[in-house]
C-alpha cells in the first residue's frame, strides 16, 4: 500500500467515526410552520415552551401562539434551506433571543400529588380491620397501620380515647375512592 492510499483510508475511517452516530429527527410544527429538529433540540424546545406556558398569564393560547411564531421566524432566518435540521445549538440561541422562562413571570405550575395519591385523610378500603379509620390515618401520615391500631387500642383501654370518637371518625372521614 502506498502512503496516499493509507491516508485516504485513514481519512475515510475518521469521517465514518464522526458520522457513525446518527441522530433521531422529529418533524414538528412550530408557529404553524413545519421544521425538522434533532431529538435533543426537540426535547429542549418542548421543555422551554412548557416552562413558558406555566408562566404566562391569560390568554395563554394567544401568547403561546405569538411566542411560537417568533421562534418559527428565528428558525426560518437561521436555516438556509428547508431540508436543514434544527440543532440543539440553534434552539439554545433562539431561547437566548426569546428570553428565559423566568422573564415571562413566576411559575404557575402546581406541584403534583404524592405518589401514593393521599392528599386528604380518607378511610382505607384495603387496609381495614373494622372501618378503615386506622388504615387511612396510617396512609395519610405514612405510618405502619399496625402501629396506629396499637396506639388507638391503648388510648381506648387507658381512657384517653373513647370508642365513640372512633365511631365519629368512621362516619366523618370519607372512604377512599
Amino acid at each position: 500500500m502506498h502512503s496516499t492510499e493509507i491516508s485516504i483510508i485513514f481519512a475515510v475511517e475518521i469521517n465514518y467515526k464522526q458520522y457513525k452516530a446518527m441522530k433521531e429527527t422529529i418533524s414538528a410544527n412550530v408557529g404553524g410552520r413545519a421544521f425538522t429538529l434533532d431529538r435533543d433540540a426537540y426535547d429542549r424546545l418542548n421543555d422551554y415552551l412548557t416552562d413558558v406556558r406555566n408562566r404566562v398569564n391569560d390568554p395563554v393560547d394567544e401568547v403561546m401562539a405569538d411566542i411560537e411564531c417568533g421562534i418559527a421566524d428565528i428558525f426560518s432566518q437561521t436555516l438556509s434551506s428547508t431540508g436543514m435540521v434544527v440543532t440543539l445549538q440553534m434552539v439554545e440561541a433562539t431561547i437566548t433571543r426569546m428570553g428565559k422562562p423566568e422573564d415571562f413571570g413566576p411559575s404557575r405550575a402546581t406541584t403534583p400529588p404524592p405518589a401514593d395519591g393521599y392528599t386528604q385523610l380518607r378511610r382505607s378500603r384495603t387496609d381495614r380491620s373494622i372501618g378503615g379509620v386506622c388504615g387511612g390515618i396510617a396512609k395519610y401520615f405514612k405510618l405502619d397501620s399496625s402501629l396506629v391500631r396499637l396506639i388507638v387500642l391503648l388510648f381506648i383501654i387507658f381512657g384517653g380515647l373513647s370508642l365513640w370518637i372512633y365511631i365519629i371518625l368512621w362516619l366523618i372521614i370519607p372512604e377512599e375512592e
